[in-house]
């Protein structure tokens, strides 16, 4: 076990920080929240300490507030930090392209300022797949396949925020950094106590299905169904939002035990493709709802197909998804039901 190691998880209180919270604890570690609820729920507090049994430990701070952030370094001194502070809505990104680069960039080098200050042993950055962009002519994407221009603001973020981080590392060798490339995570706790709470209208996919299933949305509709796939639908990696908190453990257990400096990448995924109607058709299966949906045309902008090489995950981290699809889409649905029943 870890003797309660103190880590900052900054956007604790969203869809993947708060499943890493719980995470977190499970291993051993103290995790300490810094999230100013913008794109979170307060009542998320609650359901932590009732899924882990304790009180968690949190701070209402603005992560691109310098000294605010620094004052919570100063009271908590962390052994590591989990970055995950940072807006994350690709078509809002290109309605609002000044806020997600001020947001994303910023809060990035607040981190990494405070990071060195403070000494701290180890940090891991939430990044994404967007940075490969359009794979061309290779649906399985490892580490290596070289970084395109992002589809979105979004996405370009992403990278900048590898290459601020690429360059930090440069001038600070002795630092321990490792950037999670996730693909597209799914799912909820198994308590149905947290999940994916999409503020207005999901622009991901299972939210949207589950939110069609239980009424809130009319309608579901599938872009595209005329793809070079197996059934012409989008193909993509779908993660359990829990793997997915695992593997942020596993990095801050692998930067500790590391005696020099790290800079690494790695993908965060299942290595399998599943596509959009599988989805759908898993769901209807497991549940016996019958989803109300449609076939639309084509989104702009949406990759044909992408999965994860997840091969050096499983070498470095020595982690690789457990979960299901069956696992995913019955927790996301027990989780919708949980939220109309208690009116989060």
């Amino acid at each position: 076990m870890n003797s309660g190691k103190k880590i900052l998880v900054t956007g604790g209180a969203g869809y993947i920080g708060s499943h890493t919270v719980v995470s977190l604890i499970e291993n051993g570690y103290t995790p300490v929240i810094v999230d100013d609820f913008r794109n979170a729920q307060s009542s998320v507090i609650e359901q932590l300490e009732a899924i882990t049994n304790q009180k968690i430990k949190l701070h209402r701070v603005d992560c691109c507030d310098s000294q605010a952030m620094n004052t919570v370094f100063e009271a908590e001194k962390p052994n590591g930090v989990i970055h995950f502070a940072a807006y994350k809505a690709v078509n809002e990104s290109v309605e609002k392209p000044l806020e997600y680069y001020k947001n994303n960039l910023q809060s990035l080098l607040v981190v990494l300022e405070l990071y060195q200050k403070h000494k701290v042993q180890s940090l891991v950055f939430s990044s994404s797949c967007t940075v490969y962009g359009e794979p061309k002519g290779k649906i399985e994407v490892d580490e290596s396949f070289p970084i395109e221009k992002a589809f979105s603001p979004y996405g370009q973020t992403k990278i900048i925020c590898e290459q601020i981080i690429q360059d930090f590392h440069h001038s600070q060798p002795d630092s321990k950094i490792i950037s999670l490339r996730y693909f597209n995570p799914v799912g909820a706790h198994a308590s149905a106590l947290i999940g994916e709470y999409p503020i207005g209208k999901p622009n991901n996919l299972l939210p949207y299905i589950t939110q069609t299933a239980i009424g809130k949305l009319k309608q579901l509709t599938v872009f595209g169904n005329d793809y070079a796939t197996s059934d012409g639908t989008c193909v993509r990696d779908y993660i359990h939002v829990c793997d997915l908190a695992d593997a942020h453990v596993q990095a801050i257990s692998f930067l500790e035990k590391e005696t020099n400096g790290v800079l690494e990448a790695v993908n965060i995924g299942t290595g399998k493709g599943t596509s959009v109607q599988e989805i759908i058709e898993t769901f209807e299966t497991e549940t016996g709802v019958s989803l109300n949906y449609t076939i639309g045309p084509r989104r702009a902008g949406d990759v044909e197909a992408i999965y994860a090489n997840t091969s050096k995950s499983e070498k470095i981290l020595q982690w690789k998804a457990k979960r299901s699809l069956k696992d995913s889409v019955c927790s996301a649905w027990n989780w919708e039901k949980n939220i109309k029943k208690n009116g989060y």
